[in-house]
């Protein structure tokens, strides 16, 4: 029989074990990750970071309250993420969650670091009103400071934060430069890559006309070269590979010209240099049914309207090799892309293909020129998984190691010059980043960059039906289940009930 004093004893009881399994939590924090990119997981190279952190890191996070449920997620999401860089530093990763929204004084704080709100609909009351929402944050180390002024629904939230960890904590960075003097794209037609590699590296340009690469360079990047390079200029880039350089290089074989609709091939001997590496880039036209569209100006009843077409020349790449450089991509743009033909002999050498087609691609052989209206067919389309983009390993010059990767399309990392630069994929940034994180850096952030909420869309190329039913599918499924559970359960407590009814007791 419970008495008074029992229950009296077991409530405490259970407030002690509470308070006991709240204390415990503090210092054995963990939880399990299910999913498929292991999104809430830190990762060796996050956890390397940490374990060499000399100084404490003060991580100042700007974030506003009472916001819509799919955005205030992101803000829980970063506090489970501090709590695990605390624990796994040994509190060496200090933080504080500041809502600026509260009062003037943080909000002035918060803006004069360089985070800008963000404008939201919020509906309050069955009113719909805009709020100044904040979603950044500030590293800080000793003097050193680096700011996250906005932090995406879905971003690589480990990315931004272990990098700007990184870079307050080492004291040299490493060194890449853009080969320049043979027609590539200057620095400034790059934004977007600039500045996404500016956060880990030493950022500069190399002409070797009459030197060598600089000593200190770790990685050249060669982007679209369009003019005749000069012999001294390959024996430089030889030198460099074999005292263990490594070099990335985007390239164009051909060239399409949307404005008068033409495409040529590209007369460059660099393209004889890659033969010697055991990569040749074809000198013809890829097409894709999975492809971008282009805007088509078309006049009816008077009125002039553009209208999207699919454009085969300017394939959507989705399928990747499982490797670092394409560790998350969900989808790359590459306008006027060649297939690559590996020509290697030399079975020391390890050549990876990292990108190609679809199963349903071709090629088609210049000069020619751009019918938008074109009715394709699938004979047109005869070819499978062509290499658009491979990563070479071995002693490629000499008896030193080194890599080498080749993408066969020199403008899909081009914004272009000009007042509009055009606004690239982000993941065609993310593909050029991660290879240069793979050639340049050891510490394995090159898994970061890509590390997010990853889209699942249907494979374009299905047939219409066959979408239809896995749409309907979707929704109708989890419906299904439920209701079948909810009978299964019906009709085992009626068995149950029946089985009851029909012992006798007598």
């Amino acid at each position: 029989m419970l008495t008074k004093r029992k229950i009296q004893i077991t409530i405490l009881l259970v407030f002690a074990i509470l308070i006991l399994v709240n204390l415990l939590s503090t210092k054995l924090f963990f939880r399990l990750d299910f999913t498929e990119d292991k999104r809430y997981s830190l990762s060796d190279a996050t956890e390397n970071i940490l374990e060499n952190l000399n100084e404490p890191v003060t991580v100042t996070a700007y974030f506003s309250e009472d916001l819509p449920p799919d955005i205030s997620k992101v803000r829980q999401d970063f506090r489970d993420l501090l709590v695990e860089y605390s624990n796994k530093s040994g509190s060496m990763v200090v933080y504080e969650f500041v809502n600026p929204n509260e009062n003037q004084e943080d909000e002035m704080k918060a803006q004069q670091n360089g985070i800008q709100p963000l404008m939201i609909n919020v509906r309050e009351r069955d009113q719909l009103k805009q709020q100044r929402a904040y979603l950044g944050a500030i590293v800080q180390l000793g003097e050193k400071k680096e700011v996250i002024p906005f932090i995406q629904p879905g971003a690589a939230m480990e990315y931004a934060l272990s990098t700007s960890i990184k870079k307050l904590s080492v004291d040299v960075k490493p060194k890449i430069a853009f080969l320049q003097g043979n027609g590539e794209p200057a620095l400034n037609e790059l934004i977007q890559l600039s500045e996404q590699l500016s956060v880990l590296y030493d950022v500069d340009t190399a002409t070797l006309n009459n030197k060598p690469v600089p000593a200190d360079v770790k990685t050249l990047v060669i982007i679209n070269p369009k003019d005749t390079i000069a012999e001294n200029v390959f024996n430089n880039l030889d030198q460099f590979l074999s005292r263990g350089g490594n070099i990335v290089a985007a390239y164009n074989s051909v060239e399409g010209d949307l404005q008068n609709g033409s495409g040529n091939a590209v007369e460059t001997n660099f393209g004889d240099w890659l033969k010697t590496k055991g990569i040749e880039v074809e000198k013809n036209f890829l097409i894709d049914v999975n492809c971008s569209n282009v805007m088509v100006r078309q006049q009816q009843g008077g009125f002039s309207f553009s209208t999207p077409v699919s454009f085969p020349y300017i394939p959507i790449i989705t399928s990747f090799s499982d490797h670092p450089v394409t560790e998350g991509l969900e989808n790359v743009v590459m306008p006027f892309v060649s297939p690559i033909k590996l020509i290697q002999t030399d079975t020391s050498i390890a050549v990876t293909p990292l990108a190609v087609t679809s199963s349903k691609s071709g090629v088609l052989n210049p000069p020619l020129f751009f019918d938008v209206s074109k009715d394709w067919t699938e004979t047109d389309f005869g070819l499978s998984s062509l290499p658009i983009a491979v990563a070479v390993e071995g002693n490629l010059v000499g008896n030193v190691k080194s890599k080498l990767v080749v993408f066969s399309d020199g403008d899909f990392i081009v914004n272009g010059s000009g007042q509009r630069p055009q606004q690239l994929q982000p993941d065609n940034v993310n593909l050029m980043s991660n290879s240069i994180d793979w050639l340049s850096d050891d510490t394995g952030l090159v898994e970061l960059r890509t590390k997010g909420v990853s889209a699942r869309p249907i494979d374009p190329t299905l047939e219409d039906g066959t979408k239809l039913f896995i749409k309907y599918l979707n929704f109708l499924l989890p419906i299904i289940l439920i209701i079948a559970y909810g009978i299964f359960r019906y009709q085992k407590n009626l068995r149950k009930k029946n089985k009851l009814m029909s012992e006798s007791y007598v």
